[in-house]
């Protein structure tokens, strides 16, 4: 069938799932989100936290509909008050102070490597799914610095609000594509059903 690379692009086969099954994996990985914003290093303006692991992981596991709805839905849960994004945190202000722009970059970043990995930047190409992994984190870091650049000055936002962050992008990004290894490997000796 013309339609199963798209299907086979993830070990979790979330093409074939029915609704029930996509409502509960985006509760999980909501769930996901939110412990993961609790691991982090305390940083000044922006900490670094696990959230960008589990987002793009998501990505490559789910394709961008759904890690992109889960991202989003977990941004809405913060915006409206529950202690869900980095430290515990919660409000409209974080969606307009400092962070705002990496917040904001998370659905864009979701999508672009769930986009990629669904069009075969994935774990059956390892280079390519570690460069759809660092492409993602180059979003969430170019937005958000971006944005930060309006609160303080241009250099001070690479400096304090993208440098710090360029190697824990790259180790997340490789434990991301391990991560969706070990599912891939999992689920084949299980000899769980990919493409239908």
């Amino acid at each position: 069938m013309t339609s199963e690379p798209k299907q086979r692009f993830s070990p979790a086969a979330p093409n074939n799932r029915s609704t029930s099954w996509h409502a509960a994996i985006v509760a999980i990985t909501t769930v996901c989100l939110s412990v993961a914003s609790y691991i982090e290093v305390p940083m000044i303006p922006v900490p670094i936290t696990a959230q960008t692991y589990v987002l793009l992981t998501a990505a490559g596991l789910l394709g961008w509909k759904l890690g992109t709805v889960s991202t989003v839905l977990w941004l809405l849960l913060g915006a409206m008050g529950l202690p869900v994004l980095a430290g515990g945190s919660s409000g409209w202000d974080y969606f307009s102070g400092p962070t705002a722009g990496y917040l904001f970059a998370f659905p864009l970043a979701v999508a672009a490597v769930g986009l990629l990995f669904e069009r075969g930047w994935n774990v059956k190409s390892i280079a390519l799914a570690f460069l759809a992994m660092l492409l993602g984190h180059a979003v969430c870091l170019g937005f958000g610095g971006l944005w930060l650049a309006l609160t303080i000055s241009p250099v001070d936002a690479f400096l304090k609000g993208v440098l710090p962050f360029l190697v824990g992008g790259i180790i997340k990004s490789a434990l991301a594509v391990g991560t969706i290894l070990v599912a891939d490997r999992f689920f084949q000796r299980a000899s769980y059903p990919l493409g239908g």
